[in-house]
């Protein structure tokens, strides 16, 4: 593939706005446990002002990192507007945290695939309905080199 010094701007543009405009995040695969990389990762945005909602169906009721878990996407009460679902679950599951995602987060902006994580057709199906798509990627590496 030629990439053009054009398209790292770019990319690099996408996630400069991304995170500055990134406030509530729905963490699919939140874990509890502070040596696994989601814990990180959520204490990581929370360090940059976002607010991280876990979502975890093991873990449903408990609170981590001061907030409630819920079992899926779908029982985020309404009140919380996220703006982005960041998914530390397999690949083979993308698909329906995608499509549950688009059916139940009007506010939703971007979806999120931690890295060696992808679905290239979930991905097609959430750019279609206007989702910025980022796969195969860690926020916290992408946001802090764009810092």
């Amino acid at each position: 593939m030629n990439i053009q010094l054009d398209d790292y701007a770019a990319e690099d543009e996408d996630m400069a706005r991304i995170m500055s405009t990134t406030r509530v995040v729905a963490m699919v695969g939140l874990s509890p446990n502070e040596t696994r990389p989601s814990w990180g990762v959520a204490r990581y945005l929370l360090a940059l002002g976002m607010r991280v909602i876990p979502v975890n169906p093991g873990h449903t009721g408990k609170v981590i990192l001061g907030e409630t878990t819920y079992a899926r996407l779908a029982d985020i009460p309404d009140s919380i507007p996220v703006d982005m679902v960041d998914i530390f679950r397999r690949s083979d599951a993308v698909g329906t945290i995608v499509d549950e995602a688009l059916q139940n987060l009007p506010g939703l902006k971007t979806i999120w695939c931690q890295l060696g994580v992808r679905d290239d057709k979930a991905a097609e199906k959430a750019r279609d309905r206007g989702m910025t798509v980022v796969q195969d990627r860690c926020p916290k590496i992408e946001f802090a080199r764009v810092a």
